[in-house]
């Protein structure tokens, strides 16, 4: 276990490796078992040996009190010529753990979102695992500098709906909870995860339209917790759909709180 990699590192060469970033609440982390779930899928689409769990967990006992975050990054190690990998590979884990405080006021107040230009590679071999490469989701952010949008929407490259860039996405249409099927692309995140096994969210293919019709939308991630969106705004900043926050809005947000051990948010 290191908190660093060398330049060979394939990780750094290639983005050749997976991460997690993990809620930590005094030491204890929140979604353990849907962060290590998705781990052992990233790691058998890329065919990287799984660190053994006590190595992943032996950050933890460095962690501050009250609440952090916990980065988890395993690559395949060094090795291997070019693009070729290793056949053996002999992976790595590196760590860091960091202070957190969460955007409390987006709970409460709710977030200014909107669409972006860029459109997602699609590439069902990679879909739902958090690789290294994030490379899509980097140009994505950088498509706005305004601090009043707190996030933004991206499709495929059909044009489907898929997630933010740093979150992922739900809305509620006709009285059913909705999320974008990630079998193409996309991270499944495991505030996601959790939030299928515990509520009726279908997984649907619908295209940015379908979020004009949607009596509340929402995005969320297992670090943040989930944010309400009162605007939805075009990729030119011209407003798209507005909502007043109400219960529907707080039902959702309320089990994702408790599900990572944050207080309900404000009515």
């Amino acid at each position: 276990m290191t908190s660093s990699l060398p330049l060979e590192d394939r990780g750094l060469a290639y983005g050749d490796g997976l991460f997690e970033t993990v809620l930590l609440n005094d030491g204890q982390p929140r979604l353990w078992d849907e962060h290590l779930a998705r781990l052992v899928r990233g790691c058998h689409a890329l065919g990287i040996p799984m660190p053994a769990e006590h190595d992943l967990a032996a950050p933890l006992a460095e962690a501050p009190r009250g609440l952090a975050v916990l980065k988890l990054v395993v690559t395949r190690g060094s090795g291997g010529r070019g693009y070729c990998p290793p056949r053996d590979p002999e992976p790595r884990l590196a760590w860091q753990v960091s202070a957190f405080s969460p955007a409390v006021d987006a709970w409460r107040q709710g977030v200014r979102v909107r669409h972006c230009r860029l459109r997602l590679g699609i590439q069902p071999l990679l879909a739902g695992i958090k690789h290294l490469g994030r490379l899509e989701n980097v140009l994505a952010r950088a498509e706005w500098s305004d601090p009043q949008v707190a996030e933004g929407l991206v499709c495929d490259s059909d044009g489907v709906l898929v997630e933010a860039t740093a979150m992922n996405l739900f809305w509620q249409r006709d009285g059913r909870l909705e999320t974008p099927c990630l079998d193409r692309c996309g991270v499944a995140g495991t505030l996601r995860a959790a939030l299928l096994e515990r509520l009726a969210i279908d997984e649907v293919a619908a295209k940015p339209e379908a979020l004009l019709d949607a009596e509340a939308v929402w995005v969320g991630n297992s670090v943040q917790g989930v944010w309400p969106l009162v605007r939805l705004d075009d990729s030119d900043g011209h407003m798209l759909a507005s909502w007043r926050l109400g219960k529907m809005h707080r039902a959702l947000q309320a089990e994702a709180q408790a599900l990572l051990g944050y207080p309900l948010a404000e009515h």
